[in-house]
């Protein structure tokens, strides 16, 4: 029988067979370095995990009443193309009307879809992954300023270090991660034990 709400130990179980979670060493973009990397597309490639992760995630949010009451006027917002797979099978799970996703352009992120502030229902932002979280907070911020309400805000995955609510909204999430980032080299290299050594990969967040 499949979890309603998948357990954190079934989504790294996807994570991992899929590839979506590695090991190595790995700079981010702030300098930092660590063991691990998600790339959360790459378990999305599959319909099956897909719906799992998308449909348990949506489940978070049905349990909440006043997003219940609220359905099926809602919108589903997504901080960035990366995060549309989501967004998608969350909006489908909980059959909310509107969806709509957020683009940098020109250093700043907005919706390119054509728009007024009267049309956007109360949303509910959703992301594969919430490292940082300056993409959800400048989603957030944008929804704000076109008068949109936000009533929920949720990731696949997170980092435990990674903000916990957004304007008093907390986070849902279906796998809680401790990355243990390190500030050099050194610091990282001497963490590890020598058979645990791999080339450095700089990756994006």
């Amino acid at each position: 029988m499949v979890d309603l709400i998948p357990t954190s130990e079934s989504v790294m179980r996807i994570l991992q067979e899929t590839g979506a979670y590695r090991k190595g060493h790995f700079i981010y973009p702030n300098g930092k370095h660590a063991s691990h990397y998600f790339q959360m597309p790459l378990a999305f490639r599959f319909y099956d995990n897909a719906r799992i992760l998308s449909v348990g995630l949506s489940r978070m949010f049905r349990m909440e009443k006043t997003i219940a009451a609220l359905l099926p006027k809602v919108s589903v917002i997504s901080p960035s193309p990366g995060g549309i797979m989501v967004a998608f099978g969350v909006r489908e799970a909980l059959s909310a009307e509107q969806i709509y996703w957020a683009e940098m352009e020109e250093g700043k992120r907005q919706f390119r879809q054509y728009m007024t502030d009267s049309d956007v229902h109360p949303a509910i932002i959703v992301d594969d992954i919430l490292r940082s979280g300056k993409a959800m907070q400048e989603t957030f911020d944008l929804c704000k300023e076109i008068g949109t309400e936000v009533v929920g805000c949720g990731v696949i995955a997170k980092f435990d270090d990674a903000p916990n609510e957004f304007g008093g909204i907390p986070v849902k999430s279906l796998l809680s991660f401790d990355v243990n980032f390190y500030d050099t080299e050194e610091e990282w290299s001497t963490s590890r034990s020598a058979s645990d050594k791999a080339a450095e990969e700089k990756v994006r967040f």
